[in-house]
């Protein structure tokens, strides 16, 4: 059975560029944590330079969240993002599979971490690049997928 080519499209391309942009300084940042969980460089990088976690749960919350990143969402974005650029449709899935996580995750921020991050960051800041991209990357990627895959080309 040979597979169906889904020939990388201008929008395509754009959601690739767009994912990179938006989690690579994440995950480098979650790298400090899984490595130094204890440092102030941590400290500086995920909470505010010269700030300390607001609580035992903070701390946690954030080693969780980067242990399930490194250990689901980097490879699943990685492996989809390769068969999105080769045209496979499992590429898609996994883009899919990406964007869902990404879009979950983010909800669960809004509720756990935006009124401490939005006032300090401003509205601006706050539904670009420390919530917004996010949400938006992961609901493009999703819709998009599912698009492709159902035989909707951009």
């Amino acid at each position: 059975m040979e597979d169906v080519l889904f020939q990388p499209t201008f929008v395509t391309w754009v959601l690739i560029v767009f994912g990179a942009v938006t989690l690579t300084p994440l995950i480098l940042a979650q790298l400090i944590i899984l490595t130094k969980p204890h440092s102030q460089l941590a400290k500086d990088i995920l909470v505010a330079k010269g700030e300390i976690w607001r609580d035992k749960t903070h701390f946690r919350s954030a080693l969780g969240f980067a242990w399930a990143d490194w250990i689901l969402l980097v490879p699943i974005t990685i492996i989809g993002s390769v068969g999105v650029i080769l045209g496979y449709a499992w590429g898609y899935v996994f883009w899919g599979a990406a964007g869902s996580i990404s879009l979950y995750t983010n909800i669960v921020l809004w509720f756990m971490e935006r009124e401490y991050v939005y006032p300090s960051r401003g509205a601006l800041s706050y539904y670009t690049y420390y919530w917004g991209f996010f949400v938006y990357w992961g609901a493009l990627a999703l819709v998009y997928s599912a698009m492709r895959l159902g035989g909707i080309d951009l």
